[in-house]
């Protein structure tokens, strides 16, 4: 008996609770869809009146006076609904109850972001069209290929396999991308501690030509999504503007190019997460450069390319898969000098020009490729500390050559491109 409440404690403590999002794609019929809109609707408008409300008491009061939350704000609503908003009847309490929530966070941020001195945009109100979305919670659960929803009922799912989910349904947030409504159900799991994989760190420098290179020699590709479809968004883009507005030419021809984004967007996030996840699988230790991007998308020829990449996407789920699968991501210093630095010798150049694809050390006369030189620096950043008072590092001065043996003679991982 003992030992069995042993086991059961020991199996609770080892246990992580963690929040996961399933995306389903829904295929309402048009009373779904027009209630699916409605909802958005309400949400959108519940949004826009406590925006306006908040800027109104901030100009209009003083001290305290001057602020409310979204509890207050969901009250004062409750009460002007009977007589001034009746319709909002038609949906769910949840939509502007969630709405106005997301509004409250959405000023935490802001503030937060002046006292930090950070660059946080004072929140916008919302237009029809843009973004349309809107969040329930309450009576949400999935029958066979069902998925019952708050007031607008049991909505059609367009995968055929079972959910996989396992766990406690939250919420679920309904996003309208080019025409089709999307479900991301926010599900609270209570999955093992993951175990440490073994000892395998690798650095990883992202680029634009290429994706990602791996300090283990592995070459991810960049899928280049919005270059691919460039030529014909221009091509769309142009036939909508000279279609007239509030047509029906107008509708279809928004419609088409909303189409392909979602296309490309599609196509990115499948990229991106198919190799963090196989870099968080894989590896115990994952070392990254923190990258400057907002500095780097000053430069106006490489602006769109490297919003094309998706750098900050890529760190992002790396920070929340390396916690699942029980690896350790480890972000190097914007002053780390990973590209100018031998990774042999460690000689350090003062210039190195973007044009250089090849990195030459004038110390020891080593070429290697640009990416592979900055991936092996990296991956000394995961190692103990081993610096000298000049902050030189002594594995390389002792061995300079053994350490890029020891990289290269690892096993090779199968190539990721061949899985993209």
């Amino acid at each position: 008996m003992y030992v069995l409440l042993f086991l059961l404690e020991y199996y609770l403590l080892t246990l992580m609770l963690v929040h996961k999002a399933y995306r389903y794609e829904l295929d309402p019929n048009n009373l779904q869809r027009t209630s699916l809109h409605q909802h958005a609707g309400v949400a959108r408008f519940a949004y826009n009146w406590g925006l306006e409300q908040r800027i109104t008491l901030f100009k209009e009061h003083q001290g305290d006076d001057r602020f409310t939350d979204a509890m207050k704000q969901h009250k004062l609503l409750n009460t002007l609904k009977k007589t001034q908003f009746p319709w909002m009847y038609e949906c769910s309490k949840c939509a502007p109850q969630e709405a106005l929530r997301d509004l409250g966070r959405a000023f935490k941020n802001f503030y937060r972001g002046l006292k930090a001195e950070k660059r946080v945009g004072f929140p916008q109100f919302k237009r029809k069209g843009v973004k349309d979305s809107f969040r329930l919670t309450g009576t949400i659960r999935f029958e066979g290929r069902m998925l019952q929803l708050p007031q607008i009922g049991k909505v059609r799912i367009k995968e055929r396999r079972k959910s996989y989910y396992k766990g406690r349904i939250l919420s679920a947030t309904l996003r309208r991308r080019a025409n089709r409504w999307f479900a991301s159900v926010t599900v609270e799991e209570e999955v093992p501690d993951s175990a440490p994989i073994r000892e395998n760190a690798v650095g990883v420098d992202l680029g634009i030509k290429t994706l990602a290179t791996l300090s283990d020699g592995t070459i991810i590709a960049n899928p280049r999504a919005l270059e691919r479809r460039l030529n014909k968004l221009r091509r769309l883009s142009r036939s909508l503007s000279r279609k007239k507005k509030g047509s029906r030419n107008h509708e279809k021809a928004k419609l088409r190019l909303a189409t392909m984004y979602l296309k490309t967007f599609n196509l990115r996030q499948d990229t991106l997460h198919k190799v963090t996840t196989y870099l968080a699988k894989s590896h115990s230790k994952i070392v990254i450069e923190d990258l400057g991007v907002s500095g780097m998308m000053k430069n106006r020829k490489l602006a769109r390319a490297i919003a094309d990449v998706g750098w900050y996407e890529f760190r992002r789920q790396l920070e929340y898969k390396c916690r699942w699968y029980g690896s350790q991501l480890i972000v190097a210093p914007r002053t780390f000098p990973s590209s100018k630095r031998c990774s042999s010798c460690g000689h350090k150049k003062r210039e190195l020009s973007l044009s250089e694809r090849e990195y030459h050390c004038d110390a020891c006369g080593l070429r290697i490729d640009r990416d592979l030189n900055a991936a092996l620096n990296l991956v000394t950043v995961s190692l103990p500390e081993t610096l000298t008072a000049c902050r030189e590092d002594v594995r390389l001065l002792e061995n300079p050559l053994g350490y890029i043996e020891k990289q290269t003679s690892v096993k090779q991982e199968p190539n990721i491109n061949q899985r993209l």
